[in-house]
């Protein structure tokens, strides 16, 4: 890990739901673009690849499926992305080529069952990791599946030990001792939360983990999505259903890039390594400022299957 300092970048932009392989290559877009302004570090929003479909009630009212519901569903599946797709195909050149480290949200297929999970991509390595989002939250759990404890693991990289913990998941504080232990100094929180609520949290996690938090939520109007998509807040093409509130925040709390609402951009911020060990001179939540002998977290870490076969040849 190198103790020089370097550049981090968080991406608010808007995604495009209806074809993930032309979001794709605008996310490959975006990262070229950061990595010419010496990005080596960056962050997109939750959701990213595949599209948060904010508004959107599934037609679902409690007991009952409509079917014009199964058609968005079904619509919904259709835009997400396996891990061996194009898309991946697309990001992992990019990334080779300008040798960056970037987290990005997406919805993955998977069977029957859709995830929101945050992809992990390094340098010459490409796609190295993923974690799903353990507690879709509210509606989320209509059209998302649980995450398991097996992808929740950290990876060194190049610029640190990185992590992604996704929107809501950012309240459970058992995740983030978690990710705690695993010594990250660049917490990432892909996000669709854009309530002035939300920096003050990912300040208090800066300074209770002692560590870089990048913070990244799109900047989403209504006429990203298709006229017949069902929205809760109207259909106005200029309707903003997210927007935006990407953030940087260092080891002591402050607010180093961002935030901003007013549209599509890419927030930047030196990143000084050594801040992290400064930091935890009077406060390492794991570590000295612990208290085993009267708290203990014990994580799962398996994969939980929900068939497993035995015999054969």
């Amino acid at each position: 890990m190198s103790t020089k300092p370097f550049k981090a970048a968080v991406i608010q932009a808007a995604s495009i739901p209806a074809d993930s392989i032309e979001c794709a290559l605008k996310a490959a877009q975006l990262i070229r673009e950061a990595a010419s302004h010496g990005a080596k570090v960056l962050v997109f929003p939750e959701a990213f690849l595949g599209g948060y479909p904010k508004g959107n009630s599934f037609g679902s009212p409690i007991g009952l499926r409509k079917p014009t519901g199964r058609d968005a569903y079904a619509t919904y599946y259709s835009q997400a992305i396996t891990l061996d797709g194009e898309e991946i195909a697309i990001l992992n050149e990019a990334v080779v080529d300008t040798g960056t480290v970037v987290v990005i949200g997406c919805i993955e297929r998977d069977g029957g069952t859709l995830y929101c999970t945050a992809l992990y991509f390094s340098g010459e390595q490409g796609l190295i990791g993923k974690h799903r989002k353990l507690m879709p939250t509210a509606g989320e759990r209509l059209i998302w599946g649980f995450g398991d404890g097996s992808t929740m693991e950290a990876f060194d990289t190049p610029y640190g030990r990185i992590g992604a913990v996704i929107c809501w998941e950012n309240y459970m504080p058992m995740l983030r001792m978690h990710m705690y232990s695993q010594g990250v100094s660049l917490y990432c929180a892909p996000t669709a939360d854009d309530r002035d609520t939300w920096l003050p949290t990912m300040r208090h996690i800066a300074l209770e983990g002692r560590c870089f938090v990048l913070t990244a939520c799109q900047h989403l109007r209504r006429e990203a999505y298709p006229d017949d998509f069902e929205c809760s807040l109207g259909n106005d093409p200029q309707t903003v259903l997210l927007r935006g509130g990407s953030a940087i925040v260092d080891p002591t709390g402050a607010v180093i890039a961002g935030p901003d609402y007013a549209g599509e951009t890419i927030l930047y911020a030196d990143i000084d390594p050594v801040m992290v060990p400064r930091g935890k001179f009077d406060f390492d939540a794991t570590g000295h400022y612990a208290r085993p002998d009267i708290f203990q977290l014990k994580v799962d870490i398996g994969a939980k299957k929900s068939v497993s076969t035995v015999g054969g040849d």
